[in-house]
């Protein structure tokens, strides 16, 4: 049997963990809302489980917070982040290089972010890398797009309008949610070692970038198919 790569067509790329190291930010805006809301704040190590998956279901899952108390939570948290917390974060070393080298090899990036997606593309502008990419999905500002599965179905549908090949695309995430709802869409995730999962959440992955001077050649490896000799 013959191996051969099968190029990729588009790269769909995680926010938070994965290009921003934002827990500061998102931890101590977290920490801020709980504290208005009498309620007691988590240590940091529960507060790191907030950053990446949607907010919502951190307040439900991880908070104990009722949907009331979310709307409210949802509140103070947007308004404090907006303001303070959106950009306390660092891009990760290497990380710029390693998207335009993407890029520059002919393939399209798209973000696909549970963060809402205005102030997705507010992070990306004031690190200078909203130019990267021909699509940014987020969620709605309204919360009824926050799932990862409807984020992506969203960035798919906005490849299409910018007339993107997106028929064999890619992940690049550091969360298993990443890696699960990638799958149910039939796209492999390449997991980023460097973000918030840890070692375990990689199960399901593809491969594995340990760093992110590493994700480009990784990524253009393609993916393995086999034909007879």
């Amino acid at each position: 049997m013959l191996t051969t790569a099968t190029p990729y067509t588009v790269v769909l790329v995680d926010l938070d963990g994965t290009i921003v190291d934002s827990a500061r930010g998102i931890t101590a805006t977290l920490a801020y809302t709980l504290r208005r809301m009498g309620l007691p704040v988590p240590p940091p190590s529960r507060l790191l489980e907030f950053v990446g998956p949607p907010i919502m279901d951190g307040f439900r899952d991880l908070a104990g917070l009722d949907p009331e108390q979310s709307l409210t939570a949802l509140e103070i948290y947007r308004e404090r982040y907006a303001a303070q917390g959106a950009f306390d974060a660092e891009v990760y070393p290497g990380m710029p290089e390693a998207l335009r080298g993407l890029r520059d090899a002919g393939l399209p990036l798209a973000l696909a972010t549970s963060k809402p997606e205005t102030q997705a593309a507010r992070i990306l502008e004031y690190f200078g890398l909203i130019d990267l990419f021909a699509v940014v999905a987020g969620a709605s500002d309204d919360e009824r797009r926050s799932e990862k599965a409807d984020v992506i179905t969203w960035a798919l549908e906005l490849l299409d309008g910018a007339r993107v090949d997106r028929s064999l695309p890619v992940m690049v995430g550091d969360r298993i949610h990443d890696v699960q709802v990638a799958a149910v869409h039939g796209i492999g995730t390449v997991f980023a070692e460097w973000g918030y999962g840890s070692p375990a959440e990689a199960s399901g992955a593809i491969a594995v970038a340990r760093r992110p001077r590493d994700l480009r050649r990784v990524v253009l490896r393609g993916t393995g198919t086999s034909s007879a000799a």
